[in-house]
Protein backbone atom coordinates (compact mmCIF):
# COMPACT_ATOMS: atom_id res chain seq x y z
CA UNK A 1 0.00 0.00 0.00
CA UNK A 2 2.80 2.42 0.85
CA UNK A 3 4.69 2.00 -2.61
CA UNK A 4 1.37 2.64 -4.41
CA UNK A 5 0.95 5.87 -2.30
CA UNK A 6 4.37 6.55 -3.13
CA UNK A 7 4.14 6.24 -6.75
CA UNK A 8 0.85 8.08 -6.80
CA UNK A 9 2.78 10.91 -5.05
CA UNK A 10 4.99 10.74 -7.84
CA UNK A 11 3.15 10.78 -10.71
CA UNK A 12 0.95 13.72 -9.33
CA UNK A 13 3.74 15.64 -9.01
CA UNK A 14 5.45 14.75 -12.40
CA UNK A 15 1.31 16.00 -13.55
CA UNK A 16 1.48 19.45 -11.71
CA UNK A 17 4.74 19.69 -13.07
CA UNK A 18 4.19 19.61 -16.45
CA UNK A 19 1.09 21.15 -16.55
CA UNK A 20 3.11 24.23 -15.29
CA UNK A 21 5.26 24.15 -17.88
CA UNK A 22 2.62 23.82 -20.47
CA UNK A 23 0.45 26.26 -19.31
CA UNK A 24 3.36 29.72 -19.57
CA UNK A 25 3.27 30.24 -23.14
CA UNK A 26 5.72 32.64 -22.66
CA UNK A 27 5.48 35.85 -25.02
CA UNK A 28 9.47 36.73 -26.45
CA UNK A 29 8.93 40.03 -27.08
CA UNK A 30 8.05 40.77 -23.51
CA UNK A 31 11.11 42.54 -22.74
CA UNK A 32 11.38 44.84 -26.00
CA UNK A 33 10.82 48.63 -25.86
CA UNK A 34 8.40 50.44 -28.24
CA UNK A 35 10.93 50.94 -30.75
CA UNK A 36 11.95 47.50 -31.30
CA UNK A 37 8.62 46.57 -31.04
CA UNK A 38 7.99 48.65 -34.17
CA UNK A 39 10.73 46.95 -35.66
CA UNK A 40 9.81 43.98 -35.09
CA UNK A 41 6.37 44.89 -37.31
CA UNK A 42 8.46 46.29 -40.15
CA UNK A 43 10.32 43.38 -40.25
CA UNK A 44 7.47 41.41 -40.12
CA UNK A 45 5.85 42.87 -43.13
CA UNK A 46 8.43 43.32 -45.26
CA UNK A 47 10.63 39.93 -45.06
CA UNK A 48 7.59 37.60 -44.47
CA UNK A 49 8.20 36.99 -41.28
CA UNK A 50 5.43 36.18 -39.09
CA UNK A 51 6.56 33.73 -36.37
CA UNK A 52 6.02 36.34 -33.48
CA UNK A 53 3.02 37.98 -34.66
CA UNK A 54 0.27 35.97 -32.32
CA UNK A 55 2.80 38.01 -29.90
CA UNK A 56 2.97 40.92 -31.59
CA UNK A 57 -0.18 41.97 -32.35
CA UNK A 58 -2.86 43.04 -29.85
CA UNK A 59 -6.33 41.05 -29.44
CA UNK A 60 -8.40 43.98 -30.21
CA UNK A 61 -5.86 44.66 -33.40
CA UNK A 62 -7.48 46.57 -36.39
CA UNK A 63 -5.93 47.25 -40.23
CA UNK A 64 -6.50 49.77 -41.94
CA UNK A 65 -5.55 50.50 -46.01
CA UNK A 66 -7.22 54.47 -45.84
CA UNK A 67 -6.72 54.17 -49.82
CA UNK A 68 -9.91 51.55 -50.64
CA UNK A 69 -11.10 52.04 -47.18
CA UNK A 70 -10.99 48.25 -46.00
CA UNK A 71 -10.79 46.95 -42.91
CA UNK A 72 -9.31 43.87 -41.23
CA UNK A 73 -9.41 42.06 -37.73
CA UNK A 74 -6.30 40.29 -35.87
CA UNK A 75 -7.58 36.58 -37.41
CA UNK A 76 -8.05 37.76 -40.88
CA UNK A 77 -4.47 39.83 -40.80
CA UNK A 78 -2.54 36.93 -39.49
CA UNK A 79 -4.02 34.96 -42.01
CA UNK A 80 -3.11 37.06 -44.70
CA UNK A 81 0.91 37.23 -42.62
CA UNK A 82 0.57 33.68 -42.96
CA UNK A 83 -0.27 33.81 -46.50
CA UNK A 84 2.82 36.07 -47.32
CA UNK A 85 5.40 34.22 -45.61
CA UNK A 86 8.69 34.33 -46.42
CA UNK A 87 7.80 36.74 -49.42
CA UNK A 88 10.44 39.72 -49.17
CA UNK A 89 9.52 43.57 -49.86
CA UNK A 90 12.52 45.35 -52.08
CA UNK A 91 12.08 48.49 -50.29
CA UNK A 92 13.97 50.44 -47.97
CA UNK A 93 12.09 51.25 -44.41
CA UNK A 94 12.76 53.78 -41.95
CA UNK A 95 10.73 53.81 -38.79
CA UNK A 96 10.11 56.45 -36.17
CA UNK A 97 8.48 57.13 -32.98
CA UNK A 98 5.90 60.05 -33.24
CA UNK A 99 4.78 60.05 -29.50
CA UNK A 100 5.13 58.07 -26.62
CA UNK A 101 3.36 58.42 -23.14
CA UNK A 102 2.83 55.96 -20.62
CA UNK A 103 1.07 53.01 -21.78
CA UNK A 104 0.31 54.18 -25.88
CA UNK A 105 2.87 55.12 -28.30
CA UNK A 106 2.47 56.53 -32.14
CA UNK A 107 5.04 55.22 -34.78
CA UNK A 108 5.31 55.72 -38.27
CA UNK A 109 6.85 52.98 -40.75
CA UNK A 110 7.90 54.50 -44.29
CA UNK A 111 8.81 51.68 -47.10
CA UNK A 112 10.13 53.23 -50.28
CA UNK A 113 9.54 50.84 -52.92
CA UNK A 114 11.19 53.43 -55.72
CA UNK A 115 8.22 54.31 -57.47
CA UNK A 116 5.99 54.45 -54.85
CA UNK A 117 5.72 54.77 -50.79
CA UNK A 118 3.79 53.23 -48.61
CA UNK A 119 3.58 54.78 -44.88
CA UNK A 120 2.15 53.14 -41.96
CA UNK A 121 0.62 54.47 -39.10
CA UNK A 122 1.15 52.19 -35.95
CA UNK A 123 -0.53 52.67 -32.56
CA UNK A 124 0.86 50.20 -29.69
CA UNK A 125 -0.04 49.79 -26.25
CA UNK A 126 2.04 48.56 -23.27
CA UNK A 127 -0.20 45.59 -21.90
CA UNK A 128 0.75 42.97 -19.33
CA UNK A 129 2.52 40.69 -22.03
CA UNK A 130 4.54 44.10 -22.97
CA UNK A 131 4.23 46.62 -26.00
CA UNK A 132 1.14 45.59 -28.45
CA UNK A 133 0.24 47.12 -31.79
CA UNK A 134 -3.03 47.64 -31.63
CA UNK A 135 -3.75 49.36 -34.81
CA UNK A 136 -2.02 50.19 -38.14
CA UNK A 137 -3.15 52.43 -40.74
CA UNK A 138 -1.45 52.71 -44.14
CA UNK A 139 -1.19 55.17 -46.82
CA UNK A 140 0.05 55.81 -49.74
CA UNK A 141 1.00 59.71 -49.99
Amino acid sequence: MKKIFVTLTAAFLICMTMSSFAATASNPLKSYNSSKIVATYVEMITVGSSEWSQHLLAKDFEYVNDVNRTKSNRTEYLKFLKSNKGVKFDCVTKHEILDETGNSCIAKATMNFGHFTRVDYITLCKMDEGWQVSKVVTTYP
